[in-house]
This record gives C-alpha cells, structure tokens and sequence, in this order.
C-alpha cells in the first residue's frame, strides 16, 4: 500500500483519535481547521460548556457553507494531494499543451 502524504496522514490520525466520521474529517478540512488542534476544541468531559467535536464542526459548517453535510463524502485515504481538498478543481498550468479549441482563435 501507498504511504499517505504527512497532511493527509495527520487528517487519518485525527479521525481515529478523535472518533471523527469521514464526513467530519472532510467537513474540517473544508474549514481549513488544523487537525492538530483538535486536542483543544475536544470536549475531554471536564469541559461541560463546550459542544462534543463532531457537532463543533458540524455547527461551523452549517453557519460557513449553508448545508449540514458536504455533497460527495471522500474518505481522507483517497485524496489525491496534500495540497488539494475534496470536491476542489485542478487548475490549468500556465505551460498546458494548447487543446484544438485554443488553436481555432
């Protein structure tokens, strides 16, 4: 099996630590919240003010993107880059083979 980036491995660790569903990863991730900080906005009991992790996130979704869940759910082990979050486009390079419709201006 193919070692995972360090990014994407840190995303995988804290789903097991945390108990996190994939959605939740995502969902984070998405936030640009830091997967080694979650230590800090886990509610470890002691703490009964604070929300449990996965509905922190799910609140700071829902306030940020409109919508309670992302619409296509990708596990972290199957994204593609560290750089590139799920349901993100690949932009063009700037030296891309020009295509026959670019030729035709």
């Amino acid at each position: 099996m193919n070692a995972l980036p360090p990014a994407v491995q840190q995303w995988v660790e804290a789903r097991k630590r945390y108990h996190l569903s994939h959605a939740h990863v995502q969902m984070a991730c998405e936030l640009g919240l830091n997967p080694r900080k979650f230590g800090k906005l886990a509610n470890h009991r002691q703490e009964p003010w604070k929300a449990p992790l996965p509905q922190f996130i799910e609140h700071l979704y829902l306030k940020r993107f409109g919508r309670e869940r992302p619409q296509v759910v990708t596990p972290a082990e199957q994204w593609r880059r560290p750089g590139t979050k799920p349901g993100t486009k690949k932009k063009p390079t700037k030296n891309a083979v020009p295509t026959d419709t670019d030729s035709e201006r």
